[in-house]
């Protein structure tokens, strides 16, 4: 782990991190109330799905954010980008798996992270109806409900699970099942996860071993990128340097030297 970072104290006196971790809680707990009613959907493009719970619930973060950190910049995957004054920058996911949300599938999460100059602060991911909080501060390790969490380590298991999305861009997607059919052997299970947050998360906490997307966006991966690597992994990109929240393609595993035959086919 690297050096920890002091993060920016809110108006309040809490912590960022505190901060993001009550906003994610109160995002939940709406997506929670909605769940199991009938909900409006619209189509923002090709199998992209917005519903009124990911508008509540991103208004309800940016309400407590603004009201904390009134300084600080926002960038929101329905809403876009507010700049100000400040160099910290919140990057929010108000819904990750909105198509799970809209079919009744319980498997999304809420996303917020915090970034300074491009450096990833703090990330906060959480599963509302798991009620699974994983957070991870810069320096300070990951968590999952207050118990530390790690990357997997080599598995008795005869099987190495990899996680994926196919996201909205047809010829990206098209390239993720070449790869995925490339490496796909008698030892190689897959899980298509509908969530990237949770995917990338699930390699934090040891669940998968493997994640990668071709077409992702800075909402998706802020705070699960930081989950990742403070647990012992690696972000990486096509390229094999370690991977910016600007990145439109990651690759997030448990250990790059172990995986590095798997990583180079997905690359």
């Amino acid at each position: 782990m690297s050096d920890p970072v002091n993060l920016p104290l809110s108006r309040s006196g809490k912590s960022a991190l505190a901060v993001a971790v009550e906003a994610a809680r109160d995002a939940g707990t709406i997506q929670k109330e909605y769940f199991y009613q009938d909900k409006q959907i619209e189509n923002k493009g090709n199998r992209n799905l917005v519903t009124e719970v990911d508008l509540l619930s991103e208004r309800s973060i940016l309400n407590s954010i603004r009201e904390e950190h009134p300084d600080h910049s926002i960038l929101c995957e329905e809403s876009g980008e507010t700049e100000n004054t400040s160099e910290f920058r919140w990057i929010i996911d108000p819904l990750d798996g909105t198509t799970n949300y809209a079919f009744g599938i319980p498997i999304f999460c809420v996303s917020i992270g915090l970034i300074h100059n491009d450096e990833v602060l703090l990330g906060v991911v959480y599963d509302p109806m798991r009620d699974e909080l994983f957070q991870a501060q810069k320096g300070q390790g990951a968590w999952l409900n207050g118990t530390p969490i790690s990357v997997s380590s080599e598995r008795n298991l005869q099987t190495t699970l990899i996680g994926f999305d196919l996201g909205y861009d047809d010829t990206k997607s098209k390239e993720m099942l070449s790869r995925a059919n490339a490496i796909w052997t008698s030892e190689t299970a897959f899980r298509l996860i509908g969530s990237a947050a949770l995917g990338m998360t699930y390699v934090a906490c040891g669940r998968m071993d493997v994640y990668f997307h071709r077409r992702i966006y800075p909402w998706d991966i802020v705070a699960a990128m930081l989950m990742v690597r403070e647990a012992g992994g690696e972000v990486v990109g096509l390229d094999g340097n370690p991977s910016s929240v600007w990145d439109e393609s990651i690759i997030a595993c448990s250990d790059v030297n172990r995986q590095v035959a798997l990583i180079e086919t997905l690359r």
